[in-house]
């Protein structure tokens, strides 16, 4: 067996011009030693720069995995979802058709004032604000001062509940007429909010199917 100063010797000896002439442990060693260098090259230029994109991926995937559970879920869930998107379009037609149209407003306010009468109540005061639009329909308030019994108040207040169309009562002050009056007769301002359908608002604020007052 060769000592490896012998080894060593031969390599210094070798031809390069002439490589079939090598010793085969030599021919091995030099394809070993360019196997490796190749490698080594490749991992520098091709698998390092890609280890970083792959871990930051890998780092994602839970995330990733997560989002697409909750998508699947949506998927599974979309049959749904369009049964519940129908019905709400349903059910904002409804509350549509409640709102009047401009022109439909003064016979809304005779109606109110015509649950009053009915009520029994005396009208102080009544006087329209200026409305307040918002993204499909406006709001119009008005002042509205009223006296009667407690009864005939609670009787007008559920008259108003009882309209076909949307109208609210807020900003309640009930006190008595004057002092130490035994009657029972007693004063109630409130705001008495309708509210009606802007026209101009176009079709894209409207559900499918509805249609304007």
């Amino acid at each position: 067996m060769k000592s490896l100063r012998e080894y060593i010797e031969e390599l210094r000896s070798l031809d390069q011009n002439n490589i079939g002439s090598w010793p085969t442990w030599a021919y091995g060693f030099a394809i070993i030693l360019v196997c490796a260098v190749i490698i080594a090259i490749g991992t520098w230029y091709f698998v390092l720069p890609k280890q970083e994109t792959l871990e930051r991926v890998s780092a994602r995937e839970p995330e990733l995995k997560q989002t697409f559970e909750s998508k699947q879920r949506l998927v599974a869930n979309i049959d749904a979802y369009r049964t519940q998107l129908e019905a709400m379009e349903l059910q904002f037609g409804a509350l549509l058709q409640q709102l009047p149209s401009k022109t439909e407003v003064p016979s809304l306010l005779n109606d109110i004032s015509q649950t009053r009468i009915a009520s029994g109540l005396e009208e102080e005061l009544f006087k329209p604000r200026p409305e307040n639009p918002q993204d499909f329909y406006a709001i119009l308030p008005n002042d509205l001062i009223v006296t009667g019994t407690y009864h005939e108040l609670g009787h007008f207040v559920s008259g108003v509940a009882a309209l076909s169309r949307i109208v609210t009562i807020e900003n309640i002050n009930i006190e008595p007429i004057e002092q130490g009056d035994e009657s029972g007769e007693l004063r109630m301002s409130m705001t008495v909010n309708t509210y009606r359908y802007l026209e101009d608002a176009g079709d894209t604020t409207q559900p499918a199917g509805s249609k304007a007052q």
